[in-house]
């Protein structure tokens, strides 16, 4: 769980998930995953498509049961206690369910109802939700008539409405426009001061910006965890350089990942200008930077920048879901293969 518990965070585990499983046929979806979430913390579960992710939320949530492990959900236990685990939950997949055809105020009253909230506390709660999801002004309207941002937010009321221990969100901001997305960060930290939340997305930004710590899943393991500054520390002895030139854009790839010292090279993309921009990984006090100018101007390319910065979250991310894992030897073997398939998919 990292070096410690963050402040305002209970050291109890609201979820412990202990060697579950998961295979459908052939393969492999969950690998004997293990970790815990406490009380009030926003954890970030974080890997790319197909990684694992949706399966192990909906074995958390029920819908699926593992081939092997357990999960306690608020103290129950997801085999024997799986309707007091559901009563515990929220759940907000990637596409909400919502009916079109409702209204809003209709919706949040039918889901109360179905959840099993008290008669004599539904409309406390529908209005709890309305404030909390700032849906004060399209309560009269129909879920149909809303722009997406706000059908997300009516889900999340949903989700909320029986006021769960847990919330689970699967890519919550997926499909929405810059503003919407950026309103629903700002709505998850704020029902993160009060709940466990696991949001579960393979977008970098939106675990940086509202996570307390997190996950990385690949290939159905957890092969990272801690806040997002612990994880960028894994990188110590690397560094990143980005180089910009005009020049033919495989043999300027060429020329980057043949350098000694380059770890990974990511190719950022062509400028209406002719110039190619590389994000390089490499090996801190090695002569990238001179070899990168020489590598350049000896071919008369022309050479518009040549900075070096701070290893970022996304870095890390990138090298751990490349299959070097964190602990990789760069110019291992692993750390070759990693190097040159990232080169070969970006090609």
């Amino acid at each position: 769980m990292g070096s410690g518990t963050p402040a305002g965070i209970s050291a109890d585990p609201v979820i412990d998930v202990r060697d579950v499983s998961k295979a459908f046929g052939d393969t492999i979806a969950v690998d004997g995953v293990s970790f815990e979430v406490c009380r009030g913390e926003v954890l970030g579960f974080l890997g790319p498509n197909a990684a694992g992710k949706t399966t192990t939320m909906r074995i958390l949530t029920g819908y699926l049961a593992p081939d092997a492990g357990t999960a306690m959900v608020a103290g129950r236990d997801i085999h024997t206690h799986s309707l007091e685990v559901r009563r515990r939950l929220g759940y907000l997949p990637e596409s909400a369910p919502l009916y079109l055809d409702m209204g809003v105020l209709d919706h949040l009253r039918f889901v109360a109802e179905l959840r099993g909230v008290a008669p004599a506390s539904i409309n406390a709660r529908i209005a709890d939700m309305i404030d909390i999801c700032g849906l004060a002004g399209v309560v009269h309207k129909n879920v149909g008539e809303l722009s997406k941002g706000y059908r997300q937010r009516v889900g999340l009321a949903i989700t909320m409405i029986h006021n769960p221990d847990v919330l689970i969100l699967d890519e919550p901001t997926t499909g929405l426009d810059p503003s919407q997305i950026i309103e629903i960060r700002e709505l998850i930290r704020e029902i993160g001061r009060e709940r466990t939340v696991i949001l579960s997305t393979h977008i970098l930004p939106e675990v940086e910006a509202t996570s307390s710590r997190v996950l990385i899943i690949n290939e159905g393991r957890i092969v990272a965890s801690g806040t997002p500054d612990e994880l960028a520390s894994m990188a110590v002895g690397t560094e990143r350089v980005v180089v910009a030139a005009r020049a033919p854009r495989e043999e300027l790839g060429r020329s980057v990942t043949a350098l000694p010292g380059v770890i990974e090279a990511t190719e950022l993309g062509e400028d209406a200008d002719g110039y190619v921009r590389y994000a390089l990984i490499v090996q801190k006090g090695a002569p990238v930077v001179d070899g990168l100018f020489d590598a350049v101007t000896g071919r008369g390319w022309r050479l518009r920048e040549l900075t070096t910065e701070r290893v970022s979250l996304e870095d890390v991310f990138l090298r751990l879901t490349a299959g070097g894992g964190p602990d990789a030897d760069p110019t291992s073997d692993v750390g070759r293969r990693a190097k040159q398939r990232r080169w070969e998919d970006d090609r």
